[in-house]
């Protein structure tokens, strides 16, 4: 689920980028801003940061003593993507193991789908091996599958997600 969120940051400026008449100050703020958001990646209670939206406001400046860069406090709105038990999502396989397949959703990359929780399909062994059902249905590389998440799984070192996912209901399986 894609969320909209209001967050305060802390933005810091180094003293080589000041200029003397303040004039590309904000521009320098805001290139620091989306610098240091994209290397955060995601938080456990946010998901994963995507997008910023809007620069609410950008607070006085405070010099650091020791090297004289300045720390800026800012508010912005930003997207974030976040999945939560019971939603359903669609992805696409990126790989197939014989107990089940590897899906990627958005920024998320370690979706499991057991074969366990694909009643009705066969796990069919080869080159490109894919799991079949008796409607000629397959899920194999490369397959968009809609299914529904069975549980997440916050991974703090990484900084990133896990999910375990199921078919198991109405609508759910490979996407046409």
């Amino acid at each position: 689920m894609f969320l909209k969120v209001q967050l305060p940051w802390n933005v810091i400026i180094p003293a080589e980028n000041l200029d003397a008449k303040g004039l590309m100050l904000q521009r320098s703020i805001v290139v620091c801003l989306l610098d240091d958001f994209a290397k955060k990646r995601a938080t456990k209670d946010l998901g994963y940061y995507l997008a910023v939206s809007t620069l609410e406001s950008i607070g006085e400046g405070k010099v650091r003593q020791q090297t004289g860069d300045v720390l800026f406090p800012v508010v912005f709105s930003g997207i974030t993507f976040k999945i939560f038990r019971g939603e359903i999502l669609e992805g696409v396989v990126h790989k197939v193991l014989k107990h089940g397949v590897l899906l990627k959703c958005g920024p998320i990359e370690n979706i499991y789908l057991s074969s366990l929780k694909m009643p009705g399909y066969r796990y069919v062994p080869g080159e490109n091996p894919v799991f079949l059902n008796d409607k000629t249905s397959k899920i194999g590389k490369d397959v968009a599958v809609r299914f529904i998440v069975l549980g997440t799984k916050w991974l703090e070192a990484e900084r990133e997600f896990q999910a375990l996912v199921s078919l198991e209901g109405d609508y759910l399986g490979p996407v046409l």
